[in-house]
């Protein structure tokens, strides 16, 4: 995730490697790497393009592939007014909020009850985070949305991107959401519905491992 945010301005693809438990967006395990990179250097592998989020705060703009979350620096809920197209929402009382991409729906949008998309999807996925009022069920955006949130006067929420950068939020401020400029792009062997056949084996192993 790291690499992805770094090396998508220049197109330069990635070759995931799954050396944890799921590895949702890698190619291939640790022990196919060598047997495989000769086919890859020689040109036998095609490219794959995910959307990807750019989080707008003050006069930053952030990319994410996963996701960006806005959520609480405490335990305790937050109050967060959620703006589509300029259009009010609702005003969340929640954990957080989740804005995610088709890539980030196997991930902490998913452990949250949101849906999964078709990885090459460029929808957006809003998922409130153990709503208690407002709407708690997740909304499905197409790729032209805008989601608009802000912090209620009192809060205190942290931005989270791809859940391994973290900036504080002060209440009342806002944070835009919307489809990034920029694509990550995946070396692949797999054929693009090598996506389907392997989805039921990595939940299987992913309720495993939570048992």
């Amino acid at each position: 995730l790291h690499a992805a945010r770094i090396v998508a301005p220049l197109a330069v693809p990635i070759l995931g490697v799954n050396l944890g438990r799921l590895g949702f967006i890698t190619e291939l395990n640790g022990d196919e790497v060598l047997s495989n990179l000769p086919s890859l250097l020689e040109g036998n592998g095609w490219v794959e393009e995910r959307a990807m989020l750019e989080a707008q705060i003050k006069n930053k703009s952030l990319p994410a592939l996963n996701d960006v979350v806005v959520r609480s620096t405490a335990v305790r809920l937050v109050n967060i007014k959620a703006e589509i197209d300029g259009e009010m929402l609702a005003t969340y009382r929640a954990d957080g909020i989740i804005i995610a991409t088709a890539t980030g729906s196997t991930g902490y949008s998913l452990a949250a009850g949101g849906p999964i998309l078709q990885p090459q999807s460029k929808e957006i996925i809003l998922k409130p985070i153990s709503c208690h009022l407002g709407l708690s069920h997740a909304l499905v955006l197409p790729p032209q949305s805008i989601v608009a949130l802000e912090i209620a006067s009192g809060d205190k929420a942290m931005l989270s991107l791809d859940g391994q950068v973290d900036l504080p939020l002060p209440s009342e401020q806002n944070v835009t959401v919307k489809l990034s400029p920029y694509v990550t792009r995946f070396l692949r062997i797999h054929q693009p519905t090598y996506f389907y056949s392997s989805l039921w084996q990595k939940l299987r192993r992913r309720e495993y491992h939570e048992r």
